[in-house]
């Protein structure tokens, strides 16, 4: 096979890049740029073997705690000096990211120029990826293939049983990423058999569906935005995505903000601190306002004390505790509906959303007073009775959220006792559940403090 040519020069602009990084590096090769939790606790030990005094155990002690901080990854970057507010962090020449230019150029290049309809970026993107992992140790691109996660835990990634015990709208959204990421491999298999004359091996033994499902969650999970590109040979689908060696080893933090994004000026994707980060401290992105469930579904992974988890609340919930007889509760239902109160209702660390409230404020609003809707939906208050009237809803929606989290949680303790092979899937949703539980705690103390100025 004809690899990517290219690769040299990839190299080559690493090594002049990394000569001029201020991150610690446990490889001398300019490729190997990423760091173990093991690694770094084998080489700070191991350079703290002369220095017993106190200052050497604090030293220790601090850079154990922040290596260790990066959500179980086992890798990461860490500053080896301060970095003040608006530094750069890291500039990624453009000749250094795989893109749909780099499969283009490739071997892959001539064979999708002639396919009809013309494959989408992404499906570029995955094939080459496939492709280049097959090549193993011939592959050009080894040293970066080479750090990839060997497997994901997406949820498109999780055994049916492990999904069944997910929260109810981020099962319902796991199996319908499950379902498009199977239909994009079954519509995508000409185009793979059309690939057959570069390879020896049958095509299906290589292009598997496992091995999609790796290349579709590495493009997923770690592409980073580039401005729009349209490509002749490919369709007509947003072509933004870019893998990034190097730079994709920066761990997630929802308390860290960074610049990031494509420099035209410089031809360079550049990320920036947005504030200080001291010496021998990991360095985080964040990768947006994301709750854990959007988390877990796009990235694999649960954020602990994440300020922006909620427990979403649904429409059937919202609804579970008000009498039937009320004649007007259709009207009010669709009142939210027209309005965009329906959705993205939740508990957060803060409490019952105002989304939430304001909701609940209008379906307890008493036959005399249902005119009055509008002013709710401005936030004003109606009466106290109304107010009294969608706090206690509010608490009984809350209490029973808490009893449903804890039942999960008992019925994925036993999960784990029982399917041994499935304790890090079981482990990471659990994780998933703890942290709602704490939302919800938290939210029913809030919601007691709330009505104490009620009689």
């Amino acid at each position: 096979m004809d690899h990517l040519g290219g690769y040299s020069q990839l190299l080559s602009c690493y090594v002049w890049k990394l000569k001029n990084c201020k991150f610690h590096m446990c490889s001398s090769e300019a490729v190997a740029t990423i760091w173990t939790i093991e690694q770094v606790h084998r080489n700070y030990n191991f350079s703290m073997q002369k220095g017993r005094g106190r200052t050497s155990r604090i030293r220790r002690r601090k850079l154990l705690r922040t290596s260790a901080s990066g959500g179980g990854t086992g890798r990461g970057l860490m500053s080896k000096t301060s970095l003040r507010e608006g530094q750069m962090i890291i500039s990624l020449p453009e000749s250094c990211l795989l893109t749909t230019d780099t499969v283009i150029q490739s071997y892959l290049g001539p064979y999708i120029t002639k396919w009809m309809p013309p494959p989408s970026p992404l499906l570029a993107l995955c094939t080459f990826l496939v492709s280049e992992k097959h090549a193993g140790d011939q592959s050009l691109w080894k040293p970066y293939l080479d750090i990839l996660p060997k497997s994901y835990t997406c949820p498109v990634c999780l055994e049916p049983e492990v999904v069944d015990v997910l929260p109810q709208p981020l099962k319902a959204k796991a199996k319908e990423q499950r379902a498009r990421v199977q239909e994009f491999f079954a519509s995508s298999r000409d185009f793979f058999s059309f690939l057959q004359p570069l390879f020896v091996e049958a095509i299906d033994s290589i292009f598997s569906y496992s091995a999609f499902l790796w290349a579709w969650c590495t493009v997923n999970t770690r592409a980073v935005y580039l401005r729009p590109r349209w490509r002749e040979c490919l369709s007509a689908e947003p072509d933004t995505c870019a893998l990034a060696p190097y730079l994709d080893l920066l761990n997630h933090s929802p308390h860290i903000q960074v610049k990031a994004a494509f420099n035209k000026e410089t031809g360079c994707y550049e990320i920036r601190a947005a504030s200080r980060c001291r010496k021998h401290e990991q360095v985080f992105i964040c990768y947006g306002p994301h709750d854990n469930q959007r988390l877990l579904l796009e990235y694999g992974f649960v954020s602990l004390h994440n300020p922006h988890a909620c427990v979403y609340v649904s429409t059937e919930m919202l609804v579970k505790y008000l009498p039937q007889t009320d004649k007007q509760m259709n009207k009010k239902i669709s009142i939210l509906k027209d309005h965009g109160f329906i959705e993205n209702l939740t508990f957060g660390w803060d409490g019952p959303s105002w989304r939430l409230l304001t909701a609940l404020k209008l379906l307890c609003l008493e036959t005399e007073k249902f005119m009055c809707w509008k002013r709710v939906l401005l936030g004003e208050v109606i009466s106290d009775t109304n107010e009294k009237t969608s706090l206690d809803l509010a608490q009984k929606i809350c209490n029973y959220f808490i009893e449903e989290t804890s039942a999960v949680l008992q019925k994925v303790s036993d999960m784990k006792k029982e399917k041994v092979s499935l304790i890090n899937q079981l482990i990471l949703v659990e994780t998933l559940w703890m942290e709602e539980l704490k939302i919800l705690q938290t939210s029913a103390e809030i919601l007691n403090s709330l009505q104490t100025p009620f009689p």
